[in-house]
């Protein structure tokens, strides 16, 4: 039934916004976002906290070990060195010099609503997922040795959640300045694929079980197109309040 009345919800918005035209394609492609993400985070974290997804977690996790001999990875040795340089690009070092490298280009340029909205979005994107692993509190998976250091509980995983809104929203401001859609669709792809890549290293190095990543990027997306669509308004009403002035 809920299913359904999201289905139902997703549509009238999606024919709402084809027929007051391009203008409200963008709030209406974030509102389906928001929705499906916020949905699909639940759904998984109910499944999480009946340990009724215990199996399937185990078994995508061990698709990633050496049959018969859980405690190797698959690949060659330099494929795990590289998993782990991967997973740094998720890491909180990476994106707080990555923010504030483009914050301060914001703020050298007097582009002040863009350098609020990057740190807004990010900042308060990291502060979720700190309080809903402090409130979930999932032990970190336990069939075989971590190939990276962890400190913090499992679910939903911070890497992929922070990941992906740290990424989206940059590629959201940098949209702001391309005019043609094959450059905007190519912007929005490398963040997810950033995002994807990030979030698969976390299983592939024994840190994450499927599900904490599956729900960080279903909630990382809904947060950064949550944050996207406020930046968007406050946008358009700041150009609506020009456009009154000069008139």
């Amino acid at each position: 039934m809920a299913e359904s009345n999201i289905t139902e919800t997703l549509r009238d918005w999606l024919v709402r916004g084809l027929k007051t035209g391009n203008a409200n394609r963008l709030p209406v492609l974030l509102l389906g976002i928001i929705t499906l993400g916020v949905y699909g985070f639940i759904e998984i974290a109910d499944e999480v906290a009946e340990g009724e997804i215990r199996h399937f977690d185990e078994a995508l996790f061990l698709m990633f070990r050496v049959a018969g001999d859980p405690s190797r990875a698959l690949g060659p040795a330099w494929l795990q060195e590289t998993a782990v340089e991967v997973t740094a690009v998720g890491g909180y070092p990476l994106i707080v010099l990555t923010l504030a490298a483009v914050c301060g280009f914001f703020i050298v340029t007097r582009h002040y609503g863009a350098a609020l909205y990057a740190v807004a979005s990010i900042g308060s994107g990291a502060l979720i997922s700190y309080t809903l692993k402090q409130y979930y509190a999932r032990p970190r998976p336990d069939l075989v040795d971590h190939l990276d250091t962890v400190h913090t509980a499992s679910f939903p995983s911070g890497h992929a959640l922070v990941t992906t809104v740290a990424y989206l929203t940059l590629a959201a401001i940098v949209v702001g300045y391309l005019e043609t859609g094959r450059a905007r669709i190519y912007v929005i792809s490398v963040a997810v694929l950033v995002a994807v890549m990030v979030g698969v290293s976390r299983v592939y190095l024994g840190v994450h079980w499927p599900s904490d990543v599956a729900a960080g990027w279903a909630l990382g997306a809904a947060w950064a197109s949550f944050s996207w669509l406020i930046f968007h308004m406050l946008q358009r009403r700041d150009l609506r309040t020009r456009k009154w002035q000069t008139q």
